[in-house]
């Protein structure tokens, strides 16, 4: 049986910093599933749109070569994704606020069985990828591969 592990995120703009926390999510399971923040969540989290829209993230996210399955959440219930995904684990960043408060307590209230772990905190090593941490593209699987990354 596959384990699935699910991340949240606004994945605006893939860095180097979201490559890691894919990483880590892939070495937890056998399946990444990335749910995305609604483009009104963002705004209700940031203060700000987006500079990509809800749809081109999704898009992006579901081209990249570790993530399994991207979906959009729900913006009236961030818990319903979790219920209909059923992961394994949640993977949290590593400074992750939004969604994170509680998040045991409302698991349990709802009857949902999966473990949540925190990321480890990224550090740029920029002999290890050359790239700015803001580089607008994420890596291709040849990418990863050339650089001897793990998928």
């Amino acid at each position: 049986m596959k384990k699935i592990v699910m991340c949240f995120g606004t994945f605006d703009r893939i860095h180097a910093g979201h490559e890691d926390y894919f990483r880590q999510a892939k070495e937890l399971g056998d399946e990444v599933i990335v749910a995305v923040f609604r483009d009104a969540t963002v705004v209700e989290i940031k203060g700000d749109l987006p500079m990509n829209n809800e749809g081109e993230r999704v898009r992006k996210l579901n081209e990249h070569p570790m993530v399994d399955e991207a979906r959009l959440d729900y913006a009236s219930d961030k818990y319903r994704i979790i219920e209909e995904c059923k992961p394994d684990i949640i993977c949290l960043g590593f400074d992750q606020e939004a969604f994170s408060d509680n998040i045991d307590a409302e698991l349990s209230r709802r009857g949902i069985s999966c473990n949540v772990i925190r990321c480890q905190m990224y550090i740029p090593e920029a002999t290890k990828t050359g790239r700015d941490m803001y580089d607008d593209s994420s890596f291709t699987e040849a990418e990863y591969e050339e650089k001897g990354l793990p998928m």
